[in-house]
């Protein structure tokens, strides 16, 4: 028993050297959001962080937790996990969400499973980004209120657009293979 012991402390002992002051993963949902929202706000006002990068903190984070909770893909079977149907199976929402601390720059972390189709819309849609100025943020959040949500997709995009505008230090993403039909994708956003 004493090994079990051993791990996570070498996995709380990882988090601190790397300045992760919030992880979580597992199940997500609005609750949860909420929660861990407070929790978020309370612990950078106990560190003092400017209010500035605070707020842009708190704006990734929400907007990468809804992204998991909008998008992310079960792929749990319902008999397996005894379940009553595939889709009480499909509504867990899975992924995990970090903030952290590197080089004197705080970043937020999440990932989540995604279908393969999904992936390519969103890398489309998250390379266009990434090439925009301020400007042309502005712009394209200003565009995408105004037009109806992409197939596939519960939203305008805007959630993305928004965490790029919030990203002062930029954001980066990747996508990992999972399986046949799914990929891991994660995105890092620096406040």
């Amino acid at each position: 028993m004493m090994e079990d012991f051993d791990k996570i402390h070498g996995i709380q002992s990882d988090l601190n050297e790397q300045e992760i002051f919030f992880y979580y993963s597992g199940y997500v949902t609005e609750d949860l959001l909420l929660s861990a929202g407070k929790m978020v706000k309370k612990k950078l006002d106990l560190v003092k962080v400017d209010k500035k990068i605070s707020r842009a903190i708190f704006a990734i984070f929400v907007e990468e937790v809804q992204n998991i909770i909008r998008y992310s893909k079960g792929v749990l079977s319902a008999v397996e996990n005894d379940l009553e149907t595939q889709q009480e199976a499909d509504e867990l929402r899975h992924g995990f969400v970090l903030i952290g601390k590197t080089n004197d720059r705080y970043y937020v972390c999440c990932g989540n499973i995604v279908y393969n189709e999904d992936a390519v819309r969103i890398e489309r849609s998250l390379k266009e980004i990434q090439n925009l100025d301020s400007a042309g943020l502005k712009l394209k959040y200003k565009e995408a209120i105004k037009k109806p949500a992409p197939q596939g997709s519960k939203g305008a995009g805007l959630g993305l657009i928004d965490i790029a505008r919030r990203a002062s230090g930029g954001f980066s993403f990747e996508f990992k293979p999972h399986d046949d039909l799914h990929k891991y994708f994660y995105l890092k956003a620096y406040a």
